[in-house]
């Protein structure tokens, strides 16, 4: 047999640890799901919602880009196209990542926790984060990235058999397979199961009044906290995150926030202070913060990882500011993780990891004095 030398650098193995992480790396699930020729890719597979004809062309209204696109011209986000004058979406029953995942992982520490989560994205994004770790799938389209044909009744069987209580639209940005979640979520809702977000928040009010109709909950990653930092690191606005967030709480969706702390970009402790005064002013005392450290991937690879003491300022920050639920990630051994009684201090939930070691929380209640915890536990 002829040997064959595997010359990895340690950069090379760690961006692909990472992949594998995210969930990128998929192994199908019990189902052999097919992979669909070029063909199949879903482009012109669906009209896309939310298009009105302007005089300069289609506008897309589903996110504050507002893209207005002419005969054959291709959205910001990777996945939206004028065909035969009107616009399609080519991300609908096409993933091209399909995974289970525990719900911690997302992060939900205060949605089912324990529980599964049937995990599915298609490729494109309505922002260009400098460092995105998903940027393989979340910078391209639908037609250059191997998918999966995986219509909407097929995720939903799929989510059963596998034991999952939720769907999770994940990885990418789910804002831009909308369709795709929304319709997806409408089957998963008359079964019975949960439908859940991790997204960053970048979308129009009417399209996520919506879309808030099926989902159940969402985590939205709040990137920074001034307006030049958004654009200069992620291409977007501030603004329309923290309506997002207003538009979530008062539809009654279930909300965590995560916080990706960036050295020399978002590690100002100032401008921390002052999102968490703005949470903790806006009627998000109870919305769980994750702040989650840094590592180098794509275009900030220079960059250290955030240092352990800055999440822990963070979280302190966050405390006084009056956010009751606080929590630092991807620190392996470093985290604040377990889930504290407001009332008694003591531990209702303790987790390793992803995995829950012991959970005390019984009717939505400490346990211990009776103190109301706030999630979604059951």
């Amino acid at each position: 047999m002829q040997n064959i030398k595997c010359d990895i650098s340690k950069r090379d193995f760690l961006k692909r640890s990472l992949a594998f992480s995210a969930g990128l790396i998929c192994f199908p699930c019990q189902a052999v799901l097919s992979e669909m020729t070029s063909e199949q890719q879903g482009i012109y597979r669906k009209i896309a919602m939310f298009q009105e004809e302007t005089a300069r062309g289609i506008m897309c209204s589903i996110c504050p880009n507002e893209c207005v696109l002419m005969e054959g011209e291709l959205s910001k986000c990777n996945n939206r196209k004028v065909h035969n004058s009107k616009l399609y979406t080519m991300a609908f029953g096409n993933p091209c990542s399909v995974n289970v995942d525990p719900v911690e992982k997302k992060p939900f520490y205060h949605f089912l926790p324990g529980s599964r989560a049937y995990s599915i994205a298609t490729a494109g994004c309505n922002l260009v984060c400098l460092n995105c770790q998903n940027w393989t799938i979340s910078q391209t389209s639908p037609d250059k990235t191997r998918n999966y044909d995986l219509m909407p009744e097929q995720v939903v069987k799929e989510c059963i058999n596998n034991n999952c209580r939720s769907i999770a639209y994940t990885y990418s940005e789910p804002v831009t397979f909308y369709e795709y979640v929304y319709e997806t979520a409408i089957l998963a809702k008359e079964a019975g199961i949960k439908n859940i977000m991790k997204s960053n928040g970048y979308i129009n009010a009417e399209p996520l009044k919506k879309l808030c109709s099926v989902i159940d909950a969402a985590n939205i990653d709040l990137k920074a906290f001034s307006e030049s930092t958004y654009l200069k690191l992620t291409g977007g606005k501030l603004q329309p995150v923290l309506d997002a967030l207003k538009v979530y709480k008062d539809m009654g969706v279930w909300l965590e926030i995560t916080n990706l702390v960036v050295p020399a970009w978002t590690d100002n402790l100032v401008d921390i202070r002052s999102m968490c005064r703005w949470l903790s002013d806006n009627g998000f005392k109870n919305t769980p913060i994750h702040f989650s450290r840094f590592s180098p991937v794509y275009k900030l690879e220079q960059l250290p990882p955030t240092p352990v003491e800055i999440l822990n300022d963070a979280s302190r920050i966050a405390a006084e500011e009056g956010l009751i639920y606080v929590y630092t990630g991807n620190v392996p051994g470093n985290e604040i993780s377990d889930t504290k009684c407001p009332s008694c201090n003591s531990t209702v939930v303790e987790r390793q990891g992803y995995r829950i070691v012991s959970n005390t929380i019984k009717g939505r209640k400490c346990n211990n004095c009776g103190y109301k915890v706030e999630g979604v536990w059951d």
